[in-house]
Formats: structure tokens, sequence, C-alpha cells
């Protein structure tokens, strides 16, 4: 069972999930990235340009997520770097600090809320996120184009292109996408008609939103809905 709840983590979201089936779990991209906690292990999960498929037998997970582009700068590593991965914290971090932020996870009262003190420390550590980048990821979120979103914030399309690499992993455009398909999504799992749902998220028909899904998520529309 998936269960999500907002952090005090300015934007960020603490969850868990106990998956219930037996076949391969599927999670979406999102333009975030993930602070994981694994069988007593801690991980970071990169921004994902497909779908990730988790193998194995189904265990218990706890995450705390970042909105975009926030972590690059609690993780202290480009998100380019982390693109479509799944890596040890201690993989960025001094292993002796990880093992102590391991211990501190694991002894918590659970491992959710562990990992919000992780973040939370950090962020106090570091400090606030780039407001332009905020503004960059909502801007693309409202389903603003890239070129007028760049216009915004006195960027040229080559300089958000590099700040976007660093702080998202792709460039605004791949970015873009990704949050178009989020919006599609949450329409369409409230009851919205698919063609309704395609004009509302900002594509161009069913058919474009069909091929988004299907690249993106690995799997038709229907399928990824549970309505097939």
């Amino acid at each position: 069972m998936y269960a999500e709840w907002a952090s005090r983590l300015d934007g960020a979201v603490v969850w868990t999930n106990t998956p219930s089936g037996s076949g391969p779990g599927r999670v979406l991209p999102d333009g975030c990235m993930d602070l994981l906690w694994h069988e007593g292990r801690l991980l970071v999960a990169g921004p994902d340009t497909r779908a990730y498929v988790t193998e194995g037998a189904p265990t218990a997970w706890a995450g705390v997520r970042f909105p975009p582009g926030t972590a690059p700068g609690l993780l202290g590593v480009p998100a380019r770097e982390l693109l479509d991965r799944r890596v040890e914290l201690a993989d960025l971090w001094p292993a002796a600090e990880v093992r102590r932020l391991t211990a501190r996870v694991n002894a918590a009262a659970d491992p959710a809320s562990g990992l919000e003190e992780v973040a939370l420390r950090r962020a106090a550590d570091v400090g606030p996120a780039d407001p332009l980048l905020r503004h960059v990821a909502d801007a693309l979120d409202a389903g603003r184009p890239v070129a007028a979103t760049a216009d915004e914030i006195g960027l040229g399309a080559r300089q958000l292109h590099r700040r976007c690499l660093a702080a998202f992993g792709y460039g605004p455009k791949t970015l873009a996408r990704v949050l178009r398909l989020q919006r599609a999504l949450g329409l369409a799992r409230g009851g919205v008609p698919y063609a309704e749902t395609a004009v509302r998220a900002g594509f161009a028909d069913q058919a474009h939103l069909a091929r988004d899904v299907r690249e993106l998520a690995g799997v038709p529309l229907t399928e990824l809905l549970g309505r097939g």
C-alpha cells in the first residue's frame, strides 16, 4: 500500500510503500528526486526520463520526494549525473557520514520520519533553493511555453538549458513533457474523459496523449490506470 503526506520541508512529500502484489512496480517520471530508505539502506533516486520498473520480491520502501530542482543543492551533485539511476547515498557522501545517518534513520520510530529529519537538517545546512529554478518548474508545470519561461526569468535558451540540466537532469522541453504527463494523469485519475484530459493538460489531442503515455510510462493509458 502506498501513502504520502506533506513534509515539514517546504514543497517536499514524505511517502511509504509496501507493495501488496507480486508483480513489478512502475515508478513514473515526475521531475523529482527522492531520498530513499530500503531494507536498512539509504539511496537516492535520480530524475527519470521513462518509467522505472522495480524488480524482485515486493518489500517496504520509504522516501522523501523533493520538489523539482531542489535535490541537487541538498545532495551536492548535479541532477544530470543521476539521470535514470538509483544509487547508494554512500556513493555521493562520505561513508562515515552515511553510516551515522543510516543508523539514525534505522533507530527512528519509522524510516519515513527518520528520512524527513535527515532532509530537514541537510536543508538547514545548505540554505534555500534557487528561487529561479522554482519559477522555471512552476511555469512549465502550469503549461507555459519554454521560450516564454526563459524570457520571464531573463535567460537565453542555452543558459536555461544548462541550468535545467544541473537542476532537473534534463532540458526544459523534457521537463515540460514530464510535468504535462503528470497533469494528464491527475485529471484522468479524477475521472476526466481522455479527450478532455488531453486538451486540459496541453496535448494536441487524445492520440498525442496516448503516445506520450506509452513512451514515458511504457504501457498504454488504460493499462496504467487499471482500466484495460
